[in-house]
């Protein structure tokens, strides 16, 4: 049985039992990525009970594939003595990002009681502008002199490793001033002669850039010169850190995700979008009323008209009793797809995979699904239908009145979302009510006409 259920239900069914022996046996063969899966579909309380649970060298790896918000709520959950070393356990630039998203209170306090070398570390790159090659450099490099000898810089080079996980190919090289002279490669260190000054053998012509660069144009810069990292250089001409691959990829993968909304004419979509997100979820009541009640009354409008509607045929019932047991299918399925098509859009647009400039070809995509889905959901549900009650051009009725119904609430499924974008309007909680609406009247309409034209005895 627990084979087909999913990481969600068996989780809370474990946590309900209070058998957390056996979530931690589930989790400990699981791979990190599926973790990071299975916690961001957990409920927010439920999520540090399965966190807690991991191997510490797995739950920084799983830690630092999560998403932001995440990280904080996972961070708020702990107590200060996990928080602080768990926090001790991320890279440096990875600690900055974290406590940008924790609330200030909570990152002064957590910052404060980091370790003294691990808090004048953080201190000098929350120092730094957002967006600038500072807020995003490592500090873990290794740097020798240009007089040492070979032997010399090895021994420096193996005292700056020990208690630090990270892969060494380049060594930097200063003067005693710690100004920036140039960089040798890991192997040309180790195979040179006994002796040689470190000096002979740098290269000065090492591509470096500065702390208040711009980011992207610093990762751009790696990316042109195809190196692992570029020494990161202070005012004076100091190394203060290096800029790797792993970050410059992630700031050339943002950049390209704000220029695609930039080009559609949604600039900072994904911000706005988890800006409205959180209001929601924790803003206060009358700001959830605001948002929410007014879209509500759009329902409960469209809802009276359909009980107009629905009132005007009447006759239609009265003659052809059998008509109104299908009134829940046509309303429920145009419904469905209605909701389908709203989700379908909104992810897309959230993920990038919908240009808004392009619409028009996602929209008729769209509603041409939508006529396939009805016509498949018409055929089956007249053939029922006809069967049922033995009135085949009943059967026929609602066949044609599912098939146009379910292809105009996909069509207006996808329409809606993308109107209230575009209007300014916040999409999640005013589509569905428009969506309802329209769907429940014309889904009606529809039905009852095609009664009234089909169906024997029906004036």
């Amino acid at each position: 049985m627990d084979e087909v259920r999913t990481f969600d239900e068996l989780v809370r069914e474990k946590i309900a039992e209070k058998n957390l022996e056996e979530i931690k046996k589930i989790i400990s063969d699981m791979h990190p990525g599926d973790i990071v899966e299975g916690l961001e579909s957990l409920e927010v309380k439920e999520r540090p009970v399965v966190f807690r649970l991991l191997p510490k060298s797995k739950a920084v790896e799983v830690f630092d594939m999560l998403d932001p918000a995440v990280q904080g709520d996972l961070i708020e959950s702990l107590t200060d003595e996990q928080a602080v070393e768990f926090l001790g356990e991320l890279e440096p630039d990875d600690r900055v990002h974290l406590l940008d998203e924790l609330p200030a209170r909570v990152a002064k306090k957590l910052l404060e009681r980091l370790p003294k070398e691990k808090r004048e570390i953080t201190n000098r790159l929350l120092g730094y502008e957002d967006g600038t090659v500072g807020r995003i450099m490592s500090p873990l490099f290794v740097d020798v002199k240009q007089d040492m000898t070979t032997e010399q810089a090895q021994e420096r080079i193996r005292s700056r490793k020990n208690g630090h996980d990270w892969t060494i190919t380049t060594v930097y090289v200063t003067d005693e001033a710690r100004k920036f002279v140039g960089a040798v490669a890991l192997s040309d260190l180790v195979t040179a002669n006994p002796g040689t000054r470190v000096g002979e053998l740098l290269d000065a012509e090492q591509t470096s850039v500065t702390t208040t660069d711009a980011e992207e144009d610093a990762a751009h810069l790696l990316q042109d010169r195809d190196v692992h990292e570029l020494p990161v250089l202070d005012r004076e001409h100091r190394l203060v850190g290096v800029l790797t691959a792993d970050d410059a990829m992630d700031v050339l993968e943002h950049e390209a995700t704000r220029d695609m909304y930039d080009k559609a004419g949604l600039i900072s979509v994904q911000t706005t979008e988890s800006d409205r997100s959180y209001a929601m979820i924790n803003g206060s009541l009358w700001h959830v009323l605001a948002v929410r009640v007014p879209f509500l009354l759009v329902t409960l409008v469209g809802g009276m008209i359909a009980g107009a509607v629905i009132g005007a045929w009447e006759e239609t019932l009265e003659a052809v009793v059998a008509t109104a047991l299908f009134i829940p299918v046509i309303m429920d399925m145009g419904g469905n797809v209605g909701t389908q098509s709203s989700t379908i859009f909104t992810r897309g647009l959230v993920l990038g995979q919908i240009a808004t400039r392009r619409f028009m070809r996602f929209w008729l995509r769209e509603t041409w699904n939508g006529f396939a889905m009805g016509a498949i959901m018409g055929v089956l549900g007249g053939v029922i239908a006809a069967l049922w009650q033995g009135i085949p051009q009943l059967g026929v009725a609602i066949a044609l009145a599912l098939a146009l119904t379910i292809t105009i609430a996909a069509s207006v499924g996808f329409l809606i979302p993308f109107v209230l974008v575009k209007l300014g309007f916040d999409q999640a909680a005013g589509a569905d009510p428009f969506i309802t609406t329209i769907k429940d009247i014309t889904g009606l309409i529809i039905y009852f006409s095609m009664v009234t034209l089909l169906v024997p005895g029906v004036v």
